[in-house]
């Protein structure tokens, strides 16, 4: 070979070389809030306040990412985790969103809590092109791509929830008189809903829909109004502050009806402790995560890795507060979307991947529980098992079930 020919030769391999080389250069993608160090995650909490109960998932998750940091990070990025309190109020919500994207420049909002404050910044989130990703909350409103393609749930939603038990209530207490409390917010109206649709045409069993404010310090009146009515059901629609209360006062003034409580406030630790265990025997909520005060998963793989970080990254949490199997869990949701993402870390690219999810099974769901998402379906979590307290824990009974809500 001539040196001519050699020198055409090498050059050519070099060329090729240099293409490639520009090539993976330039699948690096960014968009503000991701460097080739750092993936900056911004969050809202209420860590004061009427809901301030929820505080400890902020927690948890700030000691996840420190344990996903320790570990080398996710495809070696560190994640910078700012998480802000709003104390449950939607003005606030919105001032700490703001300065999240606009001083803080985080690539997402990620798991921000509650309906009300939630829907105070969807708008705005989306208006930004910032993901607004697997809040904290069931509100069926988050399942809408269309409208809102920057906006995504996580857990069942609520309709889907309470027309599982509207289903239960119509097979087995089909002449109930059914009482509701629920909280006068977006969340509440969402829980009822469901409770309504599962009825269907029976929606006449239901003899009082009462409802109470955030703001009130006490709903002793209205467990006293609803005992009154005669009913013999009752749903229960709040939060863990409230439910605690209600559990208390129906032991109290000895009203003993079939007693539903919506799954965002079945916290052994956060509620049914607090509220008495020998006052909450038998009531019915509903699960898709494990819980920790359950014996059934002492062996179990999933539980045991849990046991192992709380041991390492956060020993003072309450292992019996279903909030910190739900901060973990959520967490663990996060790094698999930021896993997919590889190097193009772009906000489009972050809501793509979260909507590209299949049969994600996470060691905190119960078996049989998948996350499963696509591009039309914004809920990741869609399936439960319904569970009766009994002692001081939860047992579950029945099959794996889903509602028949959409988006």
């Amino acid at each position: 070979m001539s040196a001519t020919k050699r020198l055409a030769v090498l050059s050519a391999a070099f060329a090729v070389i240099a293409a490639s080389s520009s090539g993976a250069l330039a699948q690096k993608k960014y968009d503000t809030g991701a460097s080739d160090t750092e993936i900056k995650i911004g969050n809202i909490m209420p860590y004061s306040g009427p809901a301030s109960a929820y505080g400890v998932i902020g927690k948890t998750e700030a000691a996840y990412f420190n344990k996903i940091n320790a570990e080398g990070g996710i495809n070696g990025r560190k994640i910078n985790f700012i998480s802000y309190d709003d104390g449950y109020s939607p003005p606030k919500t919105v001032e700490q969103a703001r300065k999240l994207v606009e001083s803080d420049e985080v690539l997402l909002v990620f798991n921000p809590l509650g309906t009300p404050p939630n829907t105070a910044i969807q708008k705005y989130m989306n208006s930004k092109k910032v993901p607004q990703l697997f809040v904290a909350t069931g509100a069926t409103k988050w399942n809408d791509p269309k409208d809102f393609p920057w906006t995504m749930g996580w857990q069942p939603n609520y309709q889907s929830e309470t027309q599982i038990y509207a289903k239960y209530i119509l097979k087995n207490f089909p002449n109930a008189k059914i009482g509701v409390l629920y909280q006068n917010d977006d969340y509440g109206k969402d829980y009822l809903k469901g409770l309504k649709d599962g009825l269907g045409s029976k929606t006449s069993m239901i003899v009082l829909e009462e409802s109470y404010e955030v703001s009130e310090p006490t709903i002793d009146s209205h467990i006293v109004k609803l005992k009154s009515t005669g009913a013999d059901v009752f749903v229960n629609i709040t939060t863990p502050k409230f439910a605690a209360q209600a559990i208390k006062k129906n032991a109290e003034i000895g009203w003993k009806p079939v007693h539903f409580l919506n799954n965002v406030s079945a916290s052994v630790g956060a509620v049914m402790k607090p509220a008495g265990f020998e006052n909450a025997q038998d009531i019915i909520s509903s699960a898709y995560l494990k819980d920790p005060t359950d014996s059934q998963w002492k062996n179990d793989a999933g539980m045991k890795a849990w046991n192992e970080f709380l041991d390492k990254y956060y020993p003072e949490a309450n292992r019996s507060d279903g909030g910190v199997m739900f901060g973990y869990t959520v967490a663990q949701g996060l790094v698999q979307v930021l896993k997919q993402c590889g190097d193009n870390l772009t906000r489009e690219n972050v809501m793509k991947q979260a909507a590209s999810i299949k049969d994600l099974q996470l060691g905190g769901l119960l078996p049989g529980v998948k996350v499963n998402t696509s591009a039309t379906d914004f809920a990741p979590i869609s399936q439960v098992q319904l569970m009766k307290f009994k002692g001081d824990t939860w047992e579950l009974f029945g099959e794996i079930m889903s509602g028949d809500v959409g988006g």
